[in-house]
């Protein structure tokens, strides 16, 4: 596997299958009983205290140039309970170091009798052979000895004076050996085979290693393969880095220990980084065809598409081959199982081909509103959950009630938001479709076959035993063990930033031919990601300089991804399963979105690499509760923040001029583009576009027929957010959030109707216009892939926002309230117009409506 972006979370191979040796559920770790904790080498895994289910994102692998991101450490009076859970995490860390020495002790013992012989005249190994098999074991036992025997005394005379941190900065500094350890492993392991192989003797010791128990146990000695303990030491380093990501969680900031504790992640997490993948893991005695130990290189949920109907699978990518298996109903307290559905061997396995006749078949697709309506839910459970906590009183039971009902709605929505086509062939005719929800993840897999179908596996048919052993390896193999759903995360994790990421990608290097280049931008939102911006094409160039900025809306997003195509203008080459052209993906990376880091005031610059490409850009953060504030203008000469009312009377027009060239522009020459209103316009051309119309310059006209037509979209999105106050007006919004909350069809058709008619002209015409407009644009779906939904998704928060005193009066304080509480209401809002027939303003002012309460 290809070496990852130092700023991407890293799928390092020993992370891997660390994780492999832990079940985790959404309350964290699942009881097992002892037999359950047993390695294949016999030995007891102990498990590490860790608050959540999936690994922490601060373990990313970073670069030489940044510092570890440090856990939030406890505060005030959780100080107590952090020192008692530190010493929890130390000791169960210190009971694993103890199992640790003493593998490593077997791994030597063999040692000294093998240089013994090596020197008479019938040998059992070469004094170089032995020094090959085991390089820098005796150094990686006696630092692991004697840091053992200097942090055990602290955990037996524990308080809270005890200091820690030297002897976890000083195991980090001796990361060097390790490094050592790990560019000699595959000589020492593939030695090691071929001397057994070639000696019965050795063959008979390393097979047969005996490991202590430990002193305080009545464990009798456990039997370990040379193989299994020489990848124990690859094993470590990752172990010794998660504990330290826990120590810090619970260590105060005021600790001496806490600045020794960051240290040392910083080294072991920048350690991690430079050995990244540099060897594959030995995870199951399954071998392949040609002999080889078969490995998990990648695995994950995918959606596959069943007969018409979507099938939420979790799909395994081995050396050799890939498995598709969904999770079967086990009773009560047993461990969860796999079933397989079918496999292909990575020899028989092709990819769409540009002539293939298939076409997309019928899916089973959730009505639009439907999808819109399990969103509702989620943020309504959300605010459910939140409340409950609030309340002391709170029993877990409600809570945990709250949670399963999150999950099925989760879930659902995962299951039925992917569309994305990505279809594998095997050589005997039958294709399989899965549904992806973003090309980076197409890209990814796709990749991930290619590399391994370089090295040439063979093909292979698996019996029924031994498809039925591969399957059942599958549950400790996992590395993916939670689908991707927020109802899988431990409260103390980031809910994701809700507000406005603004994005200024600046260029690219290292390509090695010219080429018509261009980025896109995606975040997740609800477990799925989403594109949000597209850089202009750069023709024919090895160096673009795009110095675009996009202002992108965050939905509780935590990530960036960054996407570098090429463009292709040859309409020949058509995806037969979704009739687009193909554009080739030259690299793609992501950065987590740490809310430290970009919730500051200033620009945060960074740099992703992929492919060995370099994309340069930088990152600032606005808030929702801050971009919820509307600064009237001071400047009542121009358009942008300036009242409605004002502007129309000023041009003598009933809608406002920026409005209708805007819309003009969008349906002339916008409207067959994807994404229209949902990809970001570049923030410079917005901006030009804004002082040209508050300035009301004569060549405006040819401004907007030669700028890209997402800054004119973008352009008037900015137009309706900047004004004073929305466009549904303040005065109304409690109304309009009551209204269309009523259950009643005819009640609420009155309620709606009497709300616009109680709007001020100017704002009630350019409401109806806009509203035909996004009519207009929706007809065309099949082709810009915009719905109703998502145009009232773009457009609802925009045109219906709550005051300030409506947020200070609902005490609303977090950002992901806001949206919990009002944005899925103020897109229903918008839906309810614009599935509604025409709306007339004469007929609307002319109609006597049943009631004429005031608002």
């Amino acid at each position: 596997m290809e070496h990852l972006s130092t700023r991407e979370l890293p799928r390092l191979s020993w992370i891997d299958t660390l994780y492999s040796n832990f079940n985790y559920n959404t309350d964290g770790y699942e009881g097992e009983t002892a037999e359950d904790r047993k390695s294949q080498d016999g030995s007891e895994t102990m498990p590490f205290i860790d608050e959540s289910p999936t690994m922490s994102p601060h373990l990313c692998a970073r670069g030489q140039d940044r510092e570890a991101v440090s856990p939030t450490p406890p505060e005030g009076g959780d100080t107590e309970k952090g020192l008692e859970m530190k010493k929890l995490v130390l000791s169960g860390f210190l009971a694993s170091e103890e199992i640790y020495i003493n593998q490593l002790e077997a791994l030597l013992l063999p040692m000294k009798p093998l240089k013994a012989t090596a020197t008479t005249s019938k040998p059992v190994l070469t004094m170089e052979q032995i020094d090959t098999i085991f390089f820098m074991i005796q150094d990686i036992f006696e630092i692991h000895k004697e840091f053992y025997d200097a942090l055990s005394p602290n955990i037996q005379q524990w308080d809270e004076k005890v200091t820690v941190g030297h002897l976890f900065q000083k195991l980090a500094s001796q990361l060097g050996v390790y490094k050592a350890f790990v560019d000699n492993y595959k000589r020492a392991v593939e030695t090691a085979e071929k001397c057994s192989q070639a000696n019965s003797q050795f063959q008979k010791i390393s097979e047969n290693l005996k490991v202590k128990g430990p002193k305080e146990s009545k464990d009798c000695p456990t039997s370990a393969t040379m193989e299994a303990l020489l990848y124990k030491p690859i094993d470590r380093v990752t172990r010794s880095t998660l504990v330290l990501h826990d120590l810090l969680k619970h260590t105060p900031k005021d600790h001496p220990d806490f600045p020794l504790l960051q240290d040392a992640l910083r080294i072991s997490q920048n350690f991690l980084s430079s050995i990244n993948e540099e060897i594959d893991p030995r995870r199951t005695a399954v071998t392949t065809p040609k002999g080889e130990v078969r490995q998990l290189v990648k695995d994950g949920f995918l959606v596959e598409v069943s007969e018409g109907t979507r099938k939420l699978r979790h799909v395994f990518l081995f050396t050799d081959l890939l498995l598709c298996a969904k999770m079967k109903k086990t009773a009560v307290g047993r461990h969860q199982q796999y079933e397989c559905k079918w496999y292909i061997p990575l020899a028989d396995l092709s990819f769409q081909t540009l002539d293939d006749s298939d076409s997309l078949p019928h899916v089973q697709t959730l009505p639009e509103h439907e999808i819109e309506e399990m969103k509702i839910k989620i943020s309504s459970i959300k605010s459910d959950i939140q409340k409950e906590k609030k309340a002391q009183k709170a029993q877990s039971r409600n809570v945990d009630r709250l949670r399963k009902k999150m999950n099925e709605q989760e879930s659902c929505l995962l299951l039925h938001s992917p569309t994305i086509p990505f279809r594998i062939h095997n050589k005997h005719g039958k294709s399989y479709l899965f549904l992806l929800s973003s090309d980076y993840e197409r890209s990814e897999w796709r990749e991930s076959i290619q590399k391994l179908q370089k090295k040439d596996p063979q093909t292979c048919v698996l019996s029924s035993v031994e498809l039925q052993v591969l399957t059942g390896s599958c549950f400790k193999l996992r590395t993916v063990h939670n689908i991707p759903v927020t109802s899988n995360k431990d409260d103390e994790e980031s809910p994701g930033l809700y507000g406005f990421l603004h994005v200024i990608v600046h260029k690219a290097t290292g390509f090695k031919e010219s080429a018509n280049l261009y980025c896109t931008l995606e975040v997740d939102s609800f477990g799925y990601f989403v594109s949000k911006a597209k850089t202009r094409v750069f023709r024919d160039t090895t160096e673009p300089q795009w110095n675009e900025e996009f202002e992108i809306e965050l939905e509780g997003s935590q990530c960036l991804r960054i996407l570098c195509y090429e463009k292709c203008y040859d309409k020949t080459k058509l995806n037969k399963d979704n009739n687009e052209i193909v554009d080739k993906i030259m690299g793609k990376g992501q950065v987590q979105l740490d809310p430290q880091t970009v919730q500051s005031k200033n620009w945060h610059m960074d740099v992703i690499e992929m492919n060995g490409i370099k994309v340069e850009f930088s990152m600032k953060f606005t808030s929702r509760d801050l971009s919820l504030k509307r600064t009237p203008s001071k400047k009542q000469s121009g358009v942008f923040g300036v009242k409605i009312s004002v502007v129309t009377k000023r041009e003598r027009s009933k809608v406002p001029y920026i409005v209708r060239q805007c819309i003009e522009e969008v349906e002339k020459r916008g409207i067959d583009e994807v994404g229209i209103y949902r990809i970001s316009g570049v923030a410079t051309d917005i901006q030009a576009l804004k002082a040209a119309f508050d300035a009301n310059t004569k060549d405006i006209l040819m401004m907007l027929s030669d700028m890209d037509i997402n800054a004119i979209a973008g352009t008037l999105k900015l137009y309706f957010r900047e004004l004073p106050e929305p466009l549904l007006t303040d005065r109304l919004y409690p109304a309009f959030m009551e209204g269309i909350a009523l259950s009643d069809p005819a009640a609420k058709e009155n309620c709606m109707m009497h709300l616009l008619r109680s709007l001020p002209d100017p704002n009630l015409i350019t409401f109806l216009t806009l509203l035909e407009h996004l009519k207009r644009v929706a007809e065309k779906e099949p082709v810009n892939k915009m719905s109703l939904h998502n145009l009232a998704t773009v457009f609802g928060p925009t045109l219906l926002r709550p005051s300030e005193s409506e947020i200070n009066k609902a005490h609303i304080t977090l950002a992901s309230d806001i949206w919990s509480h009002d944005v899925m209401a103020q897109v229903q809002v918008l839906l309810y117009y614009l599935q509604h027939p025409p709306i007339s303003f004469a007929e609307l002012k002319k109609n006597t409506l049943y009631f004429s309460t005031d608002v």
